[in-house]
């Protein structure tokens, strides 16, 4: 089974990228799932029903997402109907949605787990022992992959680790930079620290370069506006998954502009 994972995607600018680009590359990859983090894919940052929807209806299977699931309060709703679409499991069981799904691949289910970290991030419950639970409830799944959007790569390096074994896959958002140390660990399991993410070359993380600077030089509030000109980028890993015991055989990092 091969499972493609690609990382924030960032407004509508990298919504539509990842839209022309998709199709060719599921084919080229021989994608059976396609994981892609949405949490910045309404314009302003956030998502949408309109951005969740329109990613959707572009070949996405599984739309993760993170710190910024909630920033819109439409979305809400969206979240309690739409299974596919998750939020970070460790928040709060009364928040919408879900964190955690069992997806039909026909000859197995795919449990997909969604967790946010916690060094430098929202005060939720340990990621660790979410991660434990979701396991737990995702029992007789073959493969079970978890996106960890966190800032730490300490952290996320050690859950990896934690999960070794136990999971099929494991990668990072959340740092819009793809990390060069896709692996499969002792256990078997595929790890990347961050797949990088969607949208505008020429700008700092999908933001305008000029406003992250002079933030950087006056510290004063910002507003950060999306680069809509330019070369467009997708940033993401291939999970090549073993069908008889749901461990990984390889993980491929990959860049496509």
């Amino acid at each position: 089974m091969n499972v493609l994972a690609l990382g924030d995607v960032v407004s509508s600018f990298g919504c539509s990228f990842l839209r022309a680009k998709l199709p060719g590359l599921k084919k080229f990859y021989g994608a059976d799932l396609c994981i892609v983090n949405g949490e910045n894919s309404a314009d302003g940052n956030g998502i949408t029903p309109a951005s969740a929807d329109y990613l959707i209806y572009s070949g996405v299977d599984i739309i993760t997402t993170g710190n910024h699931c909630f920033r819109h309060r439409e979305v809400y709703d969206y979240l309690d109907e739409n299974r596919f679409v998750l939020r970070p499991c460790n928040y709060p069981q009364s928040a919408p949605g879900r964190g955690i799904v069992r997806y039909d691949a026909g000859a197995f289910q795919v449990g997909v787990v969604n967790l946010l970290g916690t060094v430098n991030m929202d005060n939720l419950e340990n990621p660790f022992l979410a991660a434990d639970k979701a396991i737990e409830e995702l029992s007789g799944c073959r493969f079970i992959i978890v996106d960890f959007h966190a800032e730490a790569t300490s952290e996320k390096i050690a859950l990896a680790n934690y999960l070794d074994g136990r999971a099929s896959a494991v990668f990072g958002t959340h740092t819009h930079v793809r990390t060069a140390d896709e692996r499969v660990l002792p256990g078997g399991t595929g790890y990347i620290t961050d797949l990088g993410m969607c949208g505008a070359v020429d700008s700092v993380l999908g933001v305008k370069k000029d406003i992250i600077i002079n933030k950087f030089l006056t510290n004063m509030p910002a507003r950060f506006d999306t680069e809509t000109q330019g070369e467009r980028m997708i940033n993401g890993c291939l999970f090549e998954l073993d069908d008889s015991t749901g461990k990984c055989l390889k993980a491929t990092g990959f860049t496509v502009t």
